[in-house]
């Protein structure tokens, strides 16, 4: 699982190159998922992002270093900052675990129900991670695009998985996950910059 060990190091001294490359890993999920305004909306969001993290790399070894650089620059929640870019990561890691958690119950009931799809897993991540943040235009653009999203079909071809292989890929990544967006919640709560901005 990409996010494993990436949180490992003791103290705050994440190397920015390590969270960056591992984040990169999860590009496949947007591309997987590439249906409908919503999918292609965070996808360019989220890869973007990441992306400038890798290029922060080059010249800021790690994650608490590279914060206290837009700190001192007094940039911290200025639009395309290193630190604003790495809160907006973190809310995508948060949504693609709740997907992850929302999915694995979608795809139990596949073989029982035919009216299930990507949508109610989406709609709950969005709602549950980004939707606070989002005025209402946004919100209304993300919901004509999740209500585009294609049926139970797309999910079971796209995973390829079996009840049990899916069901372990899943629960390893909620647990990773959850591991590193702690350890990014402790990173900004310990700068005095809180998470909901």
């Amino acid at each position: 699982m990409a996010s494993k060990g990436i949180v490992n190091t003791p103290g705050l001294d994440v190397p920015v190159k390590n969270f960056s490359d591992a984040c990169s890993r999860f590009f496949v999920v947007f591309k997987v998922l590439k249906t409908g305004m919503f999918p292609r909306f965070a996808e360019i969001d989220y890869v973007t992002k990441v992306n400038d993290l890798a290029e922060a790399s080059n010249l800021t070894p790690t994650l608490e270093l590279m914060v206290d650089r837009d700190i001192e620059a007094n940039c911290v929640r200025k639009v395309g900052s290193h630190t604003r870019n790495l809160l907006r990561i973190k809310r995508s890691l948060e949504m693609m675990r709740v997907m992850c958690e929302v999915l694995f119950d979608v795809f139990l009931k596949l073989i029982r129900r035919s009216d299930h799809s990507l949508r109610d897993a989406t709609f709950t991540a969005y709602n549950q991670v980004f939707a606070p943040h989002h005025g209402w235009a946004i919100q209304q653009a993300v919901a004509t695009g999740i209500g585009s999203l294609l049926p139970k079909t797309l999910l079971s071809g796209m995973f390829n998985e079996t009840e049990e292989t899916f069901k372990i890929h899943a629960q390893s990544y909620v647990t990773a996950s959850a591991s590193v967006t702690n350890y990014l919640d402790n990173l900004f709560l310990s700068k005095n910059l809180g998470i909901d901005w």
